[in-house]
């Protein structure tokens, strides 16, 4: 396939210094194959959850629990692998690499919390799978990663934007020129979280609270004006945060209130900044516990309140059987499930999606949803502007993916928007503006994996207690 050709480029920094001007390469072949697939949404019956049993997984076997599968060797060299060990015993392992469009790829990661005898497989894959940027005027459109050289944008990291931490030297294939083949641009430190947790104990004076840190890998790209702070962040109690943060400069070339609704910036009405939106999407390939036969379910809430009585909240729970594009609406929420394995008390491991803020951009089908399901097939790497060879009748979005395809081996697209209206306060440099969402861990252990040795007993109802 051909890359596609470039609009007119309102957003393009000029070459001057170390920051030449970007330009569009021909297509290179991708180092790694990652995951999704297609499909229209389809679901089973929904059920109410009892109010005291816990949610019946459609995947999880009766009787005992079944042991879970031993997470395999870290499949990279030393150099390509990372682990750290968190407080409280936490150990987070990975692998990466970098892709000639998407950049940064972790795969194979798992996570170990203390008492955990392996690794606990979590993604087979994850990466960026597009940043998709419309300007209101209608004037262009950008795919800053299939499109406009995201990955070759990769920038050099100064010892002080990783304290503590590792830089490691990326190869960037596709590099505009010979020097920029080999960046030291993958930070992998950690960073202070705050509070892990606090309950104030029993005896008088007691106080249970920890300080805790996350693991944190990261990446800068620039694209034209716009810097994109490329964050994965892991924390010692599983949860994992996934965000992309834009800075660098507002393009002085758009201060032509193109829009017509554009911002002033500056003194007086002389110059206003064009608005345009970031829809970012990432794609997660889940193989928790070593299996990539998980299963999507999807919860949600309704309230209802009778005469007399106060109001009653009722949740339902529905197995996705089917390709999905669903949205974060009300009190949706979806959570992936093992298939092979379950924490101490018997439960089926899970994450769940936790969707940051968002802003949903209506002027193209893949941007109108919050979240796609679909069935692995190698060849859907990318959100929109998709680059490799699905078929004569293949979409190139992953809106048209979504066919009903029975679902086995089940990819996740998460979609985050921001419409940026500018302010006098985005220059200069700009502040960085955040979106993303969160992986929360969803009975993959059987209790706070940082729970101190005092409270270890209270798991339910202790046997005083019954």
């Amino acid at each position: 396939m051909r890359a596609m050709p470039v609009p007119r480029d309102r957003r393009r920094r000029p070459a001057r210094g170390r920051r030449p001007a970007l330009r569009l390469r021909a297509l290179s072949a991708l180092a790694l194959s990652l995951l999704l697939a297609a499909g229209g949404a389809a679901v089973g019956p929904a059920r109410a959850l009892p109010p005291t049993a816990r949610p019946p997984s459609a995947a999880a076997p009766a009787g005992p629990a079944p042991a879970a599968a031993a997470a395999p060797a870290a499949a990279c060299g030393a150099p390509y692998r990372i682990e750290q060990r968190l407080s409280g015993g936490t150990v987070w392992r990975m692998c990466w690499s970098y892709e000639s469009h998407a950049g940064l790829v972790l795969k194979d990661v798992t996570y170990q919390p203390r008492g955990e005898p392996r690794p606990i497989k979590v993604l087979t894959s994850a990466k960026l799978a597009q940043i998709h940027v419309p300007y209101d005027d209608g004037s262009v459109e950008y795919d800053d990663l299939t499109g406009q050289g995201f990955a070759q944008g990769l920038q050099q990291l100064d010892p002080a934007e990783c304290p503590g931490g590792t830089i490691k030297t990326v190869r960037v294939r596709g590099a505009s020129e010979p020097s920029r083949e080999n960046v030291a641009g993958l930070c992998a430190t950690t960073r202070a979280r705050g509070h892990a947790y606090r309950m104030v104990g029993t005896d008088a004076g007691e106080v249970h609270q920890v300080q805790d840190r996350d693991l944190l890998v990261y990446t800068v790209n620039l694209v034209g004006w716009y810097e994109y702070i490329t964050e994965w962040r892991f924390s010692s109690d599983g949860t994992m945060t996934m965000q992309v943060g834009a800075t660098g400069s507002l393009s002085p070339i758009d201060y032509d209130a193109g829009d017509g609704r554009g911002w002033p910036l500056g003194r007086g009405a002389g110059d206003y900044a064009t608005s345009h939106s970031h829809n970012v999407f990432w794609r997660l390939n889940f193989g928790l516990d070593g299996s990539s036969k998980s299963v999507v379910e999807q919860y949600d809430s309704t309230t209802t309140q009778e005469s007399g009585r106060l109001p009653r909240t009722r949740t339902t729970r529905t197995r996705v059987t089917r390709e999905l594009a669903g949205d974060a609406v009300g009190t949706r929420w979806w959570r992936v499930v093992s298939t092979a394995g379950r924490n101490a008390d018997g439960h089926p491991r899970s994450y769940e999606i936790v969707p940051g803020r968002t802003t949903r951009y209506q002027g193209r089908p893949y941007t109108r949803h919050d979240v796609y399901v679909t069935e692995y097939r190698g060849c859907e790497q990318f959100a929109s502007h998709n680059l490799r060879d699905c078929g004569a009748r293949a979409g190139r979005s992953v809106d048209t993916w979504v066919d009903g395809q029975t679902l086995e081996h089940p990819v996740v697209w998460v979609h985050i928007g921001f419409h940026h209206i500018a302010r006098d306060e985005d220059q200069q440099p700009m502040p960085v503006h955040w979106q993303g969402f969160q992986l929360a861990p969803r009975d993959v252990t059987a209790m706070n994996p940082l729970t101190p040795p005092a409270l270890a007993s209270h798991n339910g109802h202790t046997e005083a207690e019954r």
